[in-house]
């Protein structure tokens, strides 16, 4: 008989939520989980909510437009990706982040191979109840560094807010 590992499972409410620049992200799946190999996120992008320019050269990363619409944005101009829409951002550190330019919740998944984001997440965000949104902090300077700093030690790096125009 071969070794396996039983299934993983959540409930539809289950899992940490947390609130990152306003955003709602639940962590459904992570490094811990899949011994390194990727990590999936639900995340819950408010109006005007979104992460503002980054990179991260180790993984790939990418979304489904479950409901909703954002503006993506990179180093190689803007999409606009609405409902059924997918979106990969391929290793070597493009800069990109995105926004949701309208009045209603944007639902997306996310991956990300092999998994690591999701600590970054949990380092910078804040615990919230499933659903739950907070108000986007104030970004001075010395917050920006400080995210910078953390976001290094995760490998990524932030830029910033209107880095990409």
């Amino acid at each position: 008989m071969e070794n396996h590992k039983k299934p993983f499972m959540m409930a539809p409410e289950a899992g940490q939520s947390i609130s990152v620049v306003g955003d709602t992200y639940r962590v459904l799946v992570g490094g811990k989980d899949t011994a390194g190999a990727f990590a999936t996120i639900d995340m819950l992008i408010p109006p005007g909510g979104g992460p503002g320019p980054h990179a991260h050269a180790a993984f790939e990363e990418s979304f489904y437009v479950i409901d909703g619409e954002i503006e993506v944005k990179s180093e190689f101009g803007n999409y606009t990706a609405t409902k059924g829409s997918f979106i990969n951002i391929p290793r070597g550190g493009v800069v990109h982040g995105f926004t949701n330019k309208t009045g209603q919740t944007a639902h997306l998944l996310c991956t990300v191979v092999p998994a690591g984001l999701e600590t970054f997440l949990e380092e910078i965000g804040q615990p919230v109840a499933a659903g739950q949104f907070l108000p986007v902090p104030h970004f001075d300077a010395a917050t920006i560094r400080q995210l910078q700093a953390i976001a290094g030690k995760h490998g990524q790096h932030v830029y910033p807010p209107n880095y990409l125009g």
